[in-house]
């Protein structure tokens, strides 16, 4: 059975402009890649845990702050991989140079018998929404319309 994930697109209006929140995961395999590497900042769900639930603690986990205020359901999608994300829109105004993202450790480079360490974020960026097309990854990019769709609808 696929894992489901959840996560949250931190978004603003900035001068009239819709801005959404991009996080860049960290580690040796990202590190040269920007356009369609960048994703909302989510993780697995724990055993009984609610999405919604999950996708704050994620939030909080990855970028060093909490998810507070009402949280806007995006719906779910199934990423590449085969992993469903269930992601929530939330209005905010994070500041990048705030990041405090946990770390992961991984044996590198590869056969080397070392362990380094990496954030799992290593940045986070506003980006507009037709800046974030091209930013995000392309199994994530319906997100954006779904928040657009919404922000229209009035939230």
């Amino acid at each position: 059975m696929p894992m489901t994930s959840a996560g949250i697109l931190m978004y603003r209006v900035h001068e009239g402009v819709a801005q959404v929140l991009l996080a860049h995961p960290g580690g040796p395999f990202w590190r040269r890649r920007d356009d369609g590497a960048w994703m909302l900042p989510k993780g697995e769900l724990l055993p009984g845990e609610k999405a919604e639930t999950a996708a704050r603690r994620e939030f909080g986990e990855e970028l060093g702050a909490p998810a507070v205020g009402p949280l806007h359901p995006l719906g779910r999608l199934q990423q590449r991989g085969g992993k469903w994300v269930e992601a929530f829109a939330l209005e905010g105004d994070f500041d990048p140079t705030a990041l405090r993202s946990n770390v992961f450790e991984l044996e590198w480079p590869p056969h080397s018998g070392r362990r380094a360490t990496f954030p799992e974020i290593d940045r986070v960026v506003w980006f507009t929404l037709a800046q974030a097309r091209g930013k995000i990854l392309a199994s994530q990019a319906e997100l954006l319309g779904r928040l657009e769709a919404g922000l229209e609808r009035g939230w």
